[in-house]
């Protein structure tokens, strides 16, 4: 693979970046996990996560529906309902790179440890 299928022609333009940015917001990937198992309305998506402030929620889950990950969907109903759920774009990030990065943490994540600790004991 060349440098021409990943990157435009500014290194900032990288498509690589533009997918490693999805990790950069600690909750984004959270929100992604706990919508994994279906649909979710925003108190429950709120409780399986545990810990995330409404601010947080409400931030992740617009950049995810921004980036086209999670969809947002309003049933009208008495009283009104709102679920969100992952997209197919939004299954295959969560079915692919992060079940990978799963892996490698599970498998590699003691040798990270160790590192970080040298590092703080040096």
């Amino acid at each position: 693979m060349g440098d021409g299928d990943l990157c435009e022609e500014l290194v900032a333009d990288c498509r690589m970046r533009m997918a490693t940015d999805m990790f950069a917001h600690t909750w984004d990937a959270v929100v992604l996990a706990a919508l994994a198992e279906g649909a979710l309305r925003r108190r429950s998506l709120r409780a399986r996560i545990g810990g995330i402030s409404d601010k947080a929620l409400t931030e992740a889950v617009h950049r995810l529906v921004g980036n086209g990950l999670v969809e947002r969907r309003f049933f009208p109903q008495a009283p009104p309902r709102v679920d969100y759920a992952l997209t197919d774009l939004g299954r295959s990030f969560a079915d692919g790179p992060m079940r990978a990065l799963g892996v490698w943490v599970t498998e590699h994540g003691d040798e990270l440890f160790e590192a970080q600790e040298r590092l703080s004991a040096s």
